[in-house]
Parts: C-alpha cells; sequence; structure tokens
C-alpha cells in the first residue's frame, strides 16, 4: 500500500514523501523583497516532501496584500535567492506560488496609474487589510486585448525569474477568487469576446497562462491550483464541474508537473478531475471549520491524491513530516500571528527533540 511517508516522482524531481507544505500568505515580505527571516522560516520545513511558497506577484499590478512577496525584478531575485539556497542547504524542494489577484486588493498598494485589473470591471464585495484598517477592495479595469497579452507575457517573465532565483519551479495561483479564477468563473467574467461568455472562452487565459509558463520554463516544472465551486473572495461559478473538466481536458496536453485543488463542497468533482488528469494530483482537501490534519493521510493510500498539502498544521510545525510519522504530538497555530509581524508566530514554532 502506498503510503504519505513513500518517495514521489514529480516529473523528474524527487520528493523523500509526498506531504507538501501548502502556499500561505504571510506578510512579511519588507518592499515586496523576501527577508533573511523568510529564508528560516521555509529552511525550517525543508523535510516537506516540496514546499509551495506565499502567493507572489509576478508584476506590479498583481498585487493584492500588504507586505508580499514579488518576482519581477532583480532586487526581488536575489532575495529569493537566499530563501532557495536555504531551502535546498538543507535538502528541501521549493515552488514559487505565481498570483496575481486582479481584482482584489486595495488601490494605495500600487504606484500612481497603475490600477487592479480583472476580465470585467466588476469591484469585488471584500474588505482589504491596509495598515490603516479595512478598506473596500479596488475598482478594476477589465483588460483589453494588449493588456491580456502583457499580463501572460508577465506570468512568464516571473516563472523565469524564479529559475534564475534557484526555484525547482512554479505553481500558477488558478484558485481563490485571483485573476485566472476570475477569468474561470461566472461571476467574474461577463465578456462576450474571445477571452469570456462560454465555457470555452473563460478556460482560454488560464489555458494561455500555462501554456506560456510551460513553454518558457519546462511544463515539467510548473503546477496549478486551482478551487471548483470554492466562493473565497465573492466568487459566483454556477458550472463547476463542467468548467473544470473542460479546463483539464485543455491541460492535458500541456503536461505540467501536477494539479493542486483547493477542494470545496464538491468531492465527486475531485473524482472526477483524479480521473481525467494523466499527472500528478495534490490535493488540499475540504475540512469545513477545521484544518488538513493526520487523518487525510489516508487520501493517499486510497488513491484519492498523489499528494496532501497542509496548511496551518505545516505553519505550527515546521517538523510536521518527522511528527505525522510519529503520530505527534503538535503545535497549535496561533492566527494572531499568521499575517505580518516579526519572528513571533513564524520561526519560533519548536520541532521535536
Amino acid at each position: 500500500m502506498t503510503t504519505a511517508f513513500d518517495p514521489f516522482d514529480l516529473a523528474g524531481l524527487r520528493l523523500p514523501n509526498r506531504i507538501v507544505m501548502s502556499p500561505m500568505t504571510r506578510s512579511r515580505a519588507v518592499d515586496q523583497i523576501p527577508t533573511p527571516l523568510m529564508a528560516e522560516y521555509y529552511a525550517q520545513r525543508a523535510g516537506a516532501g516540496l514546499i509551495v511558497t506565499e502567493g507572489t506577484q509576478p508584476s506590479v499590478a498583481g498585487q493584492g496584500y500588504l507586505n508580499t512577496p514579488g518576482l519581477h525584478h532583480e532586487g526581488q531575485v536575489a532575495g529569493w535567492r537566499g530563501v532557495t539556497e536555504a531551502v535546498h542547504a538543507r535538502g528541501g524542494r521549493i515552488f514559487v506560488q505565481l498570483m496575481h489577484t486582479g481584482r482584489i486588493g486595495h488601490a494605495g498598494f500600487l504606484p500612481d496609474g497603475v490600477r487592479h485589473v480583472a476580465p470585467s470591471a466588476l469591484p469585488a464585495d471584500v474588505k482589504i487589510f491596509t495598515g490603516d484598517g479595512m478598506r473596500a477592495s479596488a475598482d478594476p479595469i477589465a483588460l483589453d486585448e494588449d493588456g491580456i497579452r502583457a499580463t501572460v507575457a508577465d506570468f512568464a517573465r516571473s516563472a523565469r525569474l524564479a529559475m534564475d532565483a534557484g526555484f525547482d519551479g512554479v505553481e500558477l495561483h488558478g484558485a481563490n477568487g485571483y485573476l485566472l479564477h476570475q477569468f474561470l468563473a461566472t461571476g467574474t467574467n461577463r465578456r462576450t469576446d474571445h477571452w469570456g461568455g462560454d465555457l470555452e472562452a473563460r478556460i482560454r487565459f488560464p489555458l494561455a497562462v500555462a501554456r506560456a509558463v510551460a513553454d518558457e520554463i519546462g511544463a515539467h516544472r510548473v503546477g496549478l491550483r486551482i478551487s471548483p465551486g470554492v466562493p473565497n473572495n465573492d466568487m459566483v461559478e454556477d458550472d463547476a464541474h463542467d468548467t473544470y473538466e473542460a479546463l483539464v481536458t485543455g491541460l492535458n496536453p500541456l503536461g505540467l508537473a501536477y494539479l493542486h485543488i483547493f477542494e470545496g463542497p464538491y468531492r465527486d468533482l475531485t473524482l472526477r478531475l483524479r480521473r481525467r488528469w494523466r499527472g500528478a494530483l495534490m490535493l488540499n482537501p475540504s475540512t469545513p471549520s477545521a484544518t488538513t490534519g493526520p487523518e487525510h493521510l489516508n487520501l493517499i493510500e486510497d488513491g484519492t491524491a498523489d499528494l496532501v498539502s497542509f496548511g496551518a498544521l505545516f505553519l505550527a510545525n515546521p517538523d510536521l513530516p518527522a511528527r505525522l510519522a510519529a503520530g505527534g504530538p503538535f503545535n497549535t497555530p496561533d492566527p494572531a500571528t499568521f499575517y505580518g509581524g516579526d519572528h513571533r508566530g513564524y520561526t519560533d514554532y519548536p520541532a521535536l527533540a
């Protein structure tokens, strides 16, 4: 029987186990540049089969939150190189998650003359923490043809910079109400052109981004995260089953390293996508009012997924694979220190003796 502690070949990258550190925003970058404290944080968790970093903006317009890192200029490359070198020195493997937040964000985060963008000019009914309280999300502008082409190119260029920074690969964030997800969803994509309207048009932008990034750095270094039916960030999807089956069908010829499902209300759709998808499947299982825990390792044993990603439990337990193998004990995450701050609640969670 296959277990979570068995090695896995991820498109040529050998993982010592199937326990993945899920991407988690921690808001501790300085001027969008990763810091030595961030390098320490990720290096502490190098025992993961794979680390996927926090969401990282591939362009200036892609920033939606305070103190998140970017990957679109050389200073950021240098900062991230400190992270990848620290992780690799401890024998780890690390992908960067490229996250363009689209319509999610506050105008004050962007330079003068730069606007948040979306498939359609529809603001999200969400509040954004700005450092000066919670504020309404931005009024986005709809991307035109030139803007779409430029955004696709931004993703490809950021992926190339990720290779320069020493990452083992990139994960494209197509989930949780951010830009790629906004193109997929009926509630946020009201276009009537080549990029919206019917199902085939709505999947076109995520496919274009995945193809451009795969062409730039090799498909074996690229994963994609999706969240079918998840309403985060004011999302509405009227036809999630049809949309994601069509998306997976379109992705299959690209030969990406993995598909990462942030699971919502549809376990039946997860299983359908598992059957349809030709590559490795990573699952962050649905856990309403709870977190992914030891009981979810059986998703690998029963074949539901090849890899399982852990969020808050990995945040609080830097040596999580060892703790899972030992059956615990587990540190308790402190939500008060999830976003922003210093080392407290970040690099001071103890490992097992």
